[in-house]
């Protein structure tokens, strides 16, 4: 073990104080001044080693919630542990924004973390592929109970770090137990480096997490290797449970009382004051006054934790976005566009190449986006021969991997990763990412960590695509508080929408209708490089005195030739209102439009049930009831899946004799 005594004493100071950490816990715990704990008693040896070979503040952490021990030995203070534990203001990693466990430290490099463990194994992923593309030899840990490695995310990670020979190490602390569900019912043959044993690159072992020295020895051969370039490495550490799985557990209700007794034989605190007593660095006289001191020292911290303040509850929104927004509207007048008329398909594509060359740190990737085909609608056509493979890139055929890796590149704030999920339809397996990581992560952190990206998305029906090359998504992610929703209906808009997207602080969902992409209606004269278009500035697209009607992407269109043909026939005035971005959300322009009619009307392809409509309408309903002169009408999709044939899909989707309906429904009042 190449360690000096100074650093084994320090090494088993921090095991010790991990130790007295979640006991303190526990009796706060009792007394209310906190609310949940979650233990590393047991695990302590394994993170401590594997901390103890890397460089904090150089190298990058992905910690769980069980890591209190490697977050010590990483730089975390107790005093830092005490006010996340007890909810106070100043904590590193949340500010006491999240519960207790939740890591988080900008200064060593540990990303702010979250509850839904086996997230972040391809958030790691993503931070190395940054260092390697950086020529830096940083090393990423990673960490999860072996509960975790039944998630796809996990073989997903290990995929792509063993194939691209990524500087991650995967610490896997395994323990028995995922809650209360044995490790013979989450790993085939109950050890997971066996089970990686096929993914070529990546280097597996399987070490007692209960013995401080061969923990470290394996860690420092895995962070050399990582150094050298050699590739990733799994270190399943088998450790012991000490406490129940959280305080919100009673693990004696599951578990044998002499499988209990075994682990306390096992104990690694024990066994490493044994060691660094053998070793002649302290004796056992020393080691009970050094318990003694932390103790008090653990106390007296508490003791001025306690009396912090607790966060301010005026902040309760105040970091769902990002505070210094980089394109702001005041004063933006939209100009007229000279460039050569461009369907909405080359829009997207041309926003793309101006934003890679003014953007060195910009990469744009997901599948089939690369050399030869150029994304399935061509989006991405030529960029990869322009920019090179190192920028414009196909990733493996996995939504969570894009979202997960594009998460892990933009928190190093060097990247902007621009990700492409191929259909609508197919974005379900990235929602853990995009809900729980990617839109909440500034929240979660205070501020102290962001992820910047664009994820394009290829969304609508009416192209005869059927039940899953078809989906309007845009209800379900506008009610996902921390990510933008972006939707244009023609390429000028789309062109600017993108770029601002591109430069943005916050993460982007940018849909992009696929009926759109060529759609004679939906072409423009294309925008300068210079152009931006702000987030949260919907467009009057027909100026009306008598309805309003509030709508967006594909059904803009439809909606304006149901206002010309109901202006014709009836004598009205409709005005129509193209929002291009849900969120940001032009509330103005639209209670501005209501108040003056008096009626409004919302038109939306996703379904009535759920969609973004019901929203509006509530806006609407609350904040302009006085000028109201007959209900808030919405025409949208049936509640129902979007079927193949053609004469179901004109039946399910909207139609411009619907809106027209609705508009004489409302005319009549």
């Amino acid at each position: 073990m190449n360690l000096s005594n100074d650093r084994l004493l320090s090494a088993y100071k921090t095991v010790l104080t991990a130790r007295l950490i979640d006991a303190k816990i526990l009796i706060l715990l009792k007394q209310g001044k906190a609310f949940f704990h979650i233990g590393c008693s047991g695990h302590e040896a394994a993170q401590v080693a594997t901390a103890a070979a890397m460089r904090p503040g150089y190298d990058w952490a992905y910690p769980y919630y069980r890591d209190l021990a490697f977050s010590m030995q990483y730089g975390y203070s107790i005093d830092d542990a005490l006010r996340e534990a007890m909810h106070r203001e100043g904590g590193p990693g949340s500010n006491g924004f999240s519960m207790m466990g939740h890591y988080g430290h900008p200064k060593l490099r540990i990303v702010a973390q979250s509850s839904p463990t086996g997230t972040q194994y391809l958030q790691a992923v993503g931070t190395a592929m940054g260092a390697v593309r950086e020529g830096k030899d940083e090393v990423v840990y990673v960490s999860s109970g072996e509960g975790a490695t039944s998630e796809g995310e996990f073989h997903e990670a290990l995929n792509w770090a063993s194939r691209e020979r990524l500087p991650v190490i995967f610490l896997i602390e395994n323990n028995r137990y995922a809650i209360s569900v044995p490790v013979a019912d989450q790993v085939a043959g109950g050890s997971v480096a066996k089970m990686v044993q096929g993914y070529d690159g990546l280097a597996a072992h399987c070490v007692d997490g209960c013995d401080f020295a061969a923990m470290f020895d394996v860690a420092e051969r895995a962070v050399e290797r990582a150094r050298k370039g050699e590739g990733p490495t799994l270190i399943e550490a088998q450790v012991v449970r000490l406490l129940a799985h959280s305080s919100s557990d009673d693990q004696r209700k599951y578990r044998d009382p002499k499988d209990l007794e075994e682990d306390l034989r096992r104990d690694p605190l024990p066994l490493f004051e044994q060691l660094v007593i053998e070793r002649g660095v302290m004796t056992a006289e020393h080691a009970a006054r050094l318990k003694e001191e932390v103790q008090a020292e653990i106390n007296r911290v508490a003791e001025n934790v306690e009396e912090l303040p607790v966060p301010d509850p005026a902040e309760v929104e105040r970091f769902v976005y990002s505070p210094e927004h980089r394109v702001v509207a005041e004063g933006f007048v939209e100009p007229e566009h000279a460039g050569p008329k461009t369907v909405l398909v080359d829009a997207i594509n041309h926003a793309l190449a101006e934003e890679l060359e003014r953007n060195p740190g910009m990469i744009v990737y997901g599948e089939d986006v690369g050399r030869g085909k150029g994304g399935v609608f061509t989006a991405t056509k030529g960029l990869t021969e322009k920019f090179g493979e190192r920028r414009v890139f196909n990733s493996p055929l996995a939504e969570a991997s894009i979202v997960g890796t594009a998460f892990g590149l933009a928190v190093r704030g060097t990247f902007k990763p621009v990700v492409e999920i191929q259909f609508g339809d197919y974005i379900w397996p990235a929602v853990m990412q995009i809900r729980d990581e990617v839109a909440m992560l500034r929240y979660r952190s205070y501020n102290t960590w962001s992820c910047p990206m664009v994820i394009r998305v290829a969304v609508g029906g009416y192209i005869h695509g059927g039940l899953y090359h078809s989906q309007s998504i845009d209800g379900f992610f506008t009610h996902m508080p921390g990510i933008r929703v972006v939707f244009p209906s023609n390429a000028a808009d789309a062109k600017g929408l993108l770029k601002t997207a591109c430069r943005e602080d916050d993460p982007v969902l940018f849909l992009e209708h696929k009926g759109l992409y060529r759609q004679g209606f939906a072409a423009s004269p294309e925008p300068s490089a210079d152009y931006l278009l702000p987030f949260g500035v919907a467009k009057v697209k027909k100026p009306g005195d008598d309805i309003t009607v509030i709508t967006w992407g594909m059904l803009v269109q439809r909606s304006l030739d149901a206002a010309r043909a109901v202006e014709e026939r009836l004598g009205l005035s409709v005005e129509v209102i193209d929002l291009r971005t849900l969120n940001p959300l032009d509330r103005e322009t639209i209670l501005a439009s209501v108040r003056k009619t008096g009626k409004a009307l919302i038109v939306h392809e996703d379904t009535l049930t759920g969609g973004f409509g019901g929203e509006i309408a509530a806006i609407i309903a609350e904040e302009a009831y006085e000028s109201l002169d007959a209900p808030v009408l919405r025409v949208a999709a049936k509640d129902a899946p979007i079927p193949y044939a053609p004469p179901l899909e004109y039946a399910m989707l909207p139609q411009e004799a619907d809106v027209v309906r609705a508009l004489e429904k409302l005319a009549r009042y």
